[in-house]
């Protein structure tokens, strides 16, 4: 039987959970700790990992209502997909082989392969988007949104109508009301993105203003943005590692400041003018 839309695959182990015998109350509590294990690996792995025979899976599987492993482990990785946190962890985390070893060379490969899929072309083009374009809007929710708010802090050093949206308490139509032909909108749409984000990037579309958008590798290239980054997010642990995110902002707001050459400069002389006259820094 296909699983219910509406029970995920760890509520159907928690609503489980009281009626199990032992051992598959045992790897009942070590999946809801670590979920991907069932998406990652086959019967017989997963028995070893959580110290419980094969049959203990196969029976503990029916019990939540899947015809077989492979049903559960096709809806855990639905799930998986979807970006959940719990996904990310793993048992072995716990031991030293968790190091900051690993963190780093982790971060080093999601840089490798986030830039073997951008070519310079596609970087300058953006760039000179931004520096045309009547106004720049950038947008970002939950993780997006300390990315989105520092794109806009430092482009604000070469181009003065940059805005990031939305702020405190708004909601998107008031700014999008305004978005026309001839702006320019980067869309920073992370793991887990808003329920919200098809529609926005259709208004976006609809508005016939030039589309940016950055993600993560788990979205296929949206045909709606001229340009689509996505970012490798890979980690070692529960959170997403969001290194190449940062560095792909960088390398964009460095390479526009390049393109506007003697405006840019400009722009960055009274930019310093102004900070020594006020005083704040």
């Amino acid at each position: 039987m296909a699983p219910a839309p509406d029970r995920s695959f760890l509520s159907r182990i928690r609503a489980a959970l009281p009626s199990l015998h032992p051992a598959e109350r045992r790897l009942g509590e070590f999946l809801c700790d670590f979920p991907g294990e069932l998406a990652s690996y086959d019967a017989q792995e997963l028995a070893r990992l959580a110290n419980v025979s094969k049959a203990t899976v196969s029976r503990f599987v029916r019990r939540l209502d899947y015809t077989n492993y492979e049903e559960a482990r096709r809806h855990a990785r639905q799930e998986q997909r979807s970006g959940s946190r719990l996904f990310l962890s793993h048992p072995e985390m716990t031991s030293a082989e968790a190091s900051l070893l690993a963190a780093v060379e982790q971060s080093k490969s999601n840089l490798d392969q986030t830039f073997s899929m951008i070519v310079q072309a596609e970087i300058d083009a953006l760039a000179q988007a931004m520096l045309a374009a009547r106004k720049v809007w950038v947008v970002g929710f939950r993780a997006s949104h300390p990315f989105a708010n520092y794109f806009r802090w430092q482009l604000t050093q070469v181009i003065e109508d940059v805005v990031a949206i939305p702020g405190g308490g708004e909601t998107l139509g008031e700014h999008f009301a305004s978005i026309v032909p001839g702006d320019c909108v980067v869309v920073f749409g992370l793991r887990r993105r808003v329920a919200a984000t098809d529609a926005l990037l259709d208004c976006v579309a609809s508005a016939k203003a030039t589309l940016a958008y950055v993600t993560d590798e788990g979205l296929e290239p949206d045909r709606r943005a001229r340009w689509h980054f996505r970012c490798q997010t890979a980690s070692t642990g529960p959170l997403f590692n969001h290194v190449s995110v940062m560095a792909l902002c960088h390398v964009l707001v460095m390479r526009t400041i390049e393109l506007a050459v003697t405006k840019g400069r400009a722009r960055l002389s009274r930019i310093e003018a102004a900070n020594e006259i006020i005083g704040e820094l």
